[in-house]
């Protein structure tokens, strides 16, 4: 499982120019899943999301949390996580895990950081998306599990 974290002042997410999606302040997530990828991937990686420290405290120094902010997340799928650039021009999507499994934890971790207490919202699983965001420092981080 690998998660692309941004830390974001808002975002929104677009299906067929309606917006489905929408967060003020927090987190735009991309997660794609791979195989053999579990539960117990996105029970940990939504701990270590919504507790990461890095919000500045009034000293500027990254001491506050996701929670400690109150911040939202939007959450994308993204299976292009998992696309090998190493050989030819196109990439390999071998290593993405099947849609149906995909799908199913997408909505696994989804649901397992809103039980963190966070607002979370989504786009929609398989479409053709538009994701705009304001970067906030930037702040950019790859997880992986």
């Amino acid at each position: 499982m690998k998660v692309v974290l941004q830390r974001s002042k808002e975002a929104n997410v677009k299906v067929n120019d309606k917006i489905v999606g929408k967060i003020d302040h927090g987190f735009v997530l991309l997660v794609g899943f791979t195989h053999g990828d579990t539960t117990d991937a996105c029970d940990w990686l939504s701990d270590k999301i919504v507790n990461l420290r890095i919000f500045e405290d009034e000293n500027e120094k990254m001491n506050h949390s996701l929670l400690d902010k109150g911040g939202s997340i939007l959450s994308i799928s993204q299976f292009t996580l998992y696309g090998d650039c190493r050989k030819g021009r196109r990439p390999n999507f071998m290593d993405a895990a099947k849609p149906d499994e995909a799908e199913r934890l997408y909505d696994y971790f989804n649901q397992s950081l809103r039980e963190k207490g966070v607002h979370v919202e989504t786009g929609i699983f398989g479409a053709m998306m538009d994701v705009s965001l304001v970067n906030d420092g930037p702040v950019t981080l790859m997880l992986e599990r």
